[in-house]
């Protein structure tokens, strides 16, 4: 199970952080990546770390004002949203993939899913 939370209405500019703890499989060893999804549009890439943490992975869209970090003693993943454009307004989803690399890119590379948290940010 993996549940989000942090989500939330800023203005443009503002910062949010995500967290989403996992709970029923062994999280220290599954990659951790954040999604998002607009109305009518599919899920999108954002962001994944690698199971250690030591590699991180951003869509250009995103890379240089969000950042993806875990706990691993938490069982919990971030994300660190800075500078934050309404056009990251979406829902945004956590998942877990076994496979540990964080390579995926789509959203069938991952196994498990919150339920979202809503970010909404007003210009």
């Amino acid at each position: 199970q993996l549940v989000e939370s942090g989500g939330g209405v800023v203005q443009a500019g503002d910062s949010l952080r995500l967290s989403c703890v996992g709970s029923g499989f062994t999280f220290g060893s599954y990659a951790m990546a954040w999604f998002r999804q607009r109305p009518d549009q599919e899920r999108e890439f954002v962001a994944s770390i690698r199971w250690s943490g030591e590699l991180e992975y951003y869509s250009e869209s995103v890379k240089g004002r969000f950042t993806i970090s875990r706990d691993n003693d938490k069982n919990t993943v971030y994300l660190q949203m800075n500078n934050l454009k309404p056009e990251d307004t979406a829902v945004y989803y956590c998942a877990a993939d076994p496979g540990g690399y964080g390579l995926g890119r789509k959203a069938n590379d991952y196994d498990y899913w919150g339920q979202g948290t809503q970010v909404t940010v007003s210009s």
